[in-house]
């Protein structure tokens, strides 16, 4: 296997294809694009960052990505190496936890988890310490940094001990602070813009929508974000496509535009960004965001990703359809609006043209009684049995003026339920019509029955939830 100092690349000869790993520039021109940076990674013999599930779920592979925020100033992120392919990571610079220690010197944060007996048998301790490393240097130390990594042995008291400390520590400038001040000075060395032929065999890194169309209409290829569904197949070998077009260097989809009666989400913003800078704006989003799933996969998942693969238990998709959101699309014969409602089509089928490319989902807020309810069978970092969004206005008699009702989870697309919110308008919300509501809503689908759930519990979930959202806000 070659080590890291073998795979250093001669910077005279290459500058396109290149990875910066721990400080050191790696040659990617003969890597399997689909490689995962775990795997890549090991066979380095950066043995620190461990193989668990594969799947983006127990945060042992956790490194940190540098990136540029949207003042531009450089960042240490969580990401789970396991579910970003090399070929996505081209021109893009990564720490691993050998780079931690200055010598025999630990980090503070390592030194914190060895203060506080922080590890057992030590196999998911790089994981929380490179958590804890990107938090370190952003001021976070509440449990959702650290809410990606499973521990099976320690226990979690002694690492949430560490990271208390370590949020009472002075922070010291250090190399690494100094080295994100000097890469935001330089922000043009943080993402290597790759395209075309420069890019290793396989993905392509367009910089603009009109480029990343062209280059789809003329190859069959399939469009690449933030790579936390798509990861998960190519970290088990499943071939997706002979082309991968990566869109996450696409300046304009990062757009975050907040209006007076809207909100304007790019394709490819961070589900990250959406918890800071919308909070209180939409307060059903705001319960949603911190169980969507762990800090690592938020680093990288995308509005756009959620409505690409359509899945029917995408938690975010009942939030959108329960706003009326509009999906911006473009494609080779130009621009077109998709209302939400008439997005889904069938399991994992949208109106998409296979060609188009999300730009854009604007969302109208809304003066209204919202919530958000995701049932699962852990409370963190799990998939949906049910997720439910619910957005109501009453007039001064508690009649109900406009009513939406979305749930993920209960039908082979992302549904509202139409007739129990028709039924509802124009009714007094008393305890009578709540309870003929919720039995309504509990005939009014027919999920399946899976190992998560039987379809009798999703139908009285959809019916309690309901019941449950009425008595919490009203």
């Amino acid at each position: 296997m070659p080590r890291l100092d073998t795979l250093a690349m001669r910077v005279d000869r290459l500058t396109m294809a290149h990875l910066r790993i721990n400080e050191r520039q790696v040659d990617l021109t003969c890597a399997d694009p689909t490689e995962s940076l775990l795997r890549f990674l090991r066979r380095a013999r950066l043995l620190g960052t461990k193989e668990g599930c594969g799947d983006g779920d127990c945060g042992a592979c956790t490194v940190a990505l540098v990136e540029a925020d949207q003042t531009g100033a450089a960042r240490f992120v969580a990401v789970n190496s396991c579910l970003l392919p090399i070929g996505a990571l081209a021109g893009r610079e990564v720490f691993t936890v050998e780079a931690l220690a200055n010598g025999d010197t630990l980090h503070p944060v390592q030194q914190a988890l060895v203060d506080h007996a922080g590890s057992q048998c030590g196999y998911c301790t790089p994981g929380f310490a490179m958590s804890l490393f990107c938090g370190y240097y952003n001021g976070e130390f509440d449990d959702h940094v650290i809410d990606g990594n499973l521990c099976r042995c320690t226990g979690y008291v002694p690492i949430r001990r560490a990271a208390a400390a370590l949020a009472k520590m002075p922070r010291p400038e250090d190399r690494f602070s100094k080295g994100l001040a000097d890469r935001g000075r330089n922000s043009s060395t943080l993402e290597t813009p790759v395209a075309g032929n420069d890019a290793p065999g396989g993905f392509l890194h367009p910089t603009s929508v009109d480029e990343a169309l062209a280059l789809k209409a003329h190859s069959d290829a399939a469009w690449f974000a933030g790579g936390t569904d798509l990861g998960v197949n190519l970290s088990r070998g499943q071939r997706l496509a002979p082309t991968l077009i990566a869109i996450d260097r696409i300046a304009e989809l990062h757009t975050l535009q907040i209006a007076d009666g809207y909100v304007r989400i790019g394709s490819v913003v961070p589900l990250t960004r959406l918890e800071t800078e919308l909070a209180g704006l939409f307060p059903a989003l705001d319960e949603m965001l911190p169980w969507f799933a762990a800090r690592q996969v938020k680093n990288r998942a995308t509005l756009g990703g959620n409505l690409g693969s359509a899945s029917p238990i995408g938690d975010l998709l009942p939030w959108l359809l329960a706003h009326d959101a509009v999906v911006e699309v473009r494609g080779p014969i130009g621009a077109r609006e998709l209302p939400i409602a008439s997005y889904f089509k069938d399991y994992r089928k949208t109106a998409l043209d296979p060609n188009e490319l999300i730009v854009a989902v604007r969302v109208p807020r809304l003066d209204a009684i919202q919530a958000a309810y995701k049932v699962a069978k852990r409370q963190t970092d799990d998939i949906s049995i049910v997720a439910a969004v619910f957005v109501l206005v009453l007039d001064a008699e508690r009649r109900v003026r406009h009513v939406r009702l979305a749930f993920g989870g209960v039908a082979a697309v992302p549904i509202r339920a139409l007739d129990t919110e028709a039924w509802l308008q124009g009714r007094t919300l008393d305890e009578e019509t709540v309870g003929q509501a919720s039995a309504r809503l509990r005939e009014e689908f027919s999920p399946l029955d899976d190992h998560r759930g039987s379809a009798a519990y999703r139908r009285a979930l959809v019916g309690n939830l309901f019941a449950r959202f009425v008595g919490e806000r009203l």
